[in-house]
């Protein structure tokens, strides 16, 4: 089989604000195409209203593909971009310049690099790259520079079934969870969904599948490129359907492939740091951050005050919160709960889950002496009658550690990572789960 053929194409100067730039390239077979721009945007900050980002129409032989959006800052930064399915042969990468979508203070567009990748049917990116989907903006996402796909990887499908599966983090959601609830119950606040699914059992017969409104999992039958599903995002937490507006501003990121075993979804942003500025600048733009923000006012303090906790648990008729422990200068511990004393704040899922809670103003990573698990039935459902206390059981299976952000945002080293398996009971002791092994000697 032919190996994937990278042709770089560069750029000699910047081109003009509302400008645009040719690339040629050559691919020596057919296959799947995905292009990496390295760019910035001179005064570009996902921050500040009015200096958003920068929007790219992207052209291939003339024929629109997506938009790409610039809005990682001045300084260039790669963009993973699909370029759909091509022939052998010369082609003509286009970026243009959107002004009528670009923010208008966001001031020159700079295009450092571009490189394009040509795949060919029968390597291994090909599989994942063929039928990864292009997302179509919901209206008004785009106009106010919020809730846009910023990221995108593919998963196996479980053995014995062959195929993939294809999440993307976007920014942020309109709907769905408060903000404040989003870091104590996902530790984030950008949206995480699995859009589509393309799988075929060991007998041959194949499905594929989008998540849509309600999460509900309903057949894809919409139309195409190339062999790539062509999704739109449809309400306010970015479920998707298959059919809209075909002029609609699309996005086509290039999915990483991602192995998630005994791991989070959200450690996906920790392999790209990026995402939490980028998370977090859109909380500032958007007023949601307040240094005295309480529990239940859908706004949090600055998420680089957080601790950010994973593992991975076994709910049975339980929710849960973690606890952590802070030692300040004085020698006095004080603990501080996911929940916040808020029920709704609460893990109410089984599997690999990421909580955080706001620790003190000042609090840096080695104030941090320890972490526990408290353990709470189940409230009712709706007509059904309330459990007895203490009939609900939380098995953490692993603690994969915690870590701070800095002043960057960029996640630290993970901390107090233990794997030794502990059940806690609804409405009983909270149960230790880490402690630094200078503790553990003292104990």
């Amino acid at each position: 089989m032919i190996a994937a053929i990278l042709i770089a194409a560069l750029l000699a100067a910047a081109p003009a604000q509302g400008g645009s730039s040719e690339h040629r390239f050559t691919l020596p077979s057919a296959g799947e195409a995905v292009a990496t721009i390295t760019a910035g945007c001179e005064r570009c900050d996902w921050g500040v209203e009015g200096r958003e980002a920068v929007l790219v129409r992207v052209l291939v032989n003339g024929t629109y593909i997506q938009h790409l959006l610039v809005s990682r800052g001045e300084q260039p930064a790669p963009y993973r971009i699909l370029l759909g399915p091509l022939g052998p042969g010369d082609h003509r990468l286009t970026l243009e310049r959107d002004d009528a979508r670009s923010a208008p203070g966001a001031g020159a567009l700079k295009i450092e690099r571009v490189e394009v990748a040509g795949y060919a049917e029968g390597t291994p990116e090909y599989e994942w790259l063929a039928y990864a989907p292009f997302v179509h903006a919901r209206p008004g996402t785009v106009e106010r520079f919020n809730d846009l796909p910023i990221l995108a990887w593919a998963e196996r499908a479980a053995w014995p079934a062959k195929g993939f599966h294809y999440s993307v983090i976007f920014t942020h959601e309109d709907g769905g969870t408060p903000t404040d609830r989003l870091m104590a119950t996902w530790g984030r606040t950008t949206d995480i969904e699995f859009l589509y699914g393309r799988e075929q059992n060991a007998y041959g017969a194949r499905r594929e599948e989008m998540q849509t409104r309600g999460h509900e999992i309903l057949p894809f039958r919409g139309p195409r490129l190339g062999g790539h599903p062509l999704l739109w995002v449809y309400t306010d937490n970015n479920m998707v359907t298959d059919s809209g507006p075909i002029d609609a501003v699309r996005f086509g990121l290039a999915p990483e492939l991602v192995s998630l075993e005994h791991t989070s979804r959200e450690a996906v942003m920790d392999r790209h740091p990026w995402t939490y500025a980028v998370m977090a600048a859109e909380l500032r733009r958007e007023g949601r951050i307040d240094p005295a923000a309480a529990p239940g006012s859908a706004k949090i303090p600055d998420p680089r005050g957080f601790a950010y906790l994973e593992g991975c648990a076994e709910t049975d008729r339980a929710v849960f919160a973690l606890e952590v422990a802070t030692t300040g200068a004085d020698n006095v511990t004080a603990w501080h709960p996911t929940d916040r004393g808020e029920p709704k704040f609460r893990i109410a899922r089984s599997g690999c889950f990421r909580a955080a809670v706001p620790l003190p103003p000042g609090t840096t990573v080695d104030r941090i002496t320890g972490v526990r698990l408290r353990a709470y039935t189940r409230p009712p459902a709706q007509g059904e009658a309330a459990l007895p206390p203490g009939t609900g059981r939380v098995t953490l299976q692993r603690f994969n550690g915690l870590f701070m952000l800095d002043e960057q945002y960029r996640p630290g080293t993970p901390r107090l990572a233990s794997d030794r398996p502990l059940t806690a009971r609804g409405e009983g002791d909270a149960v230790p789960v880490a402690v630094p092994p200078s503790s553990a000697r003292n104990h």
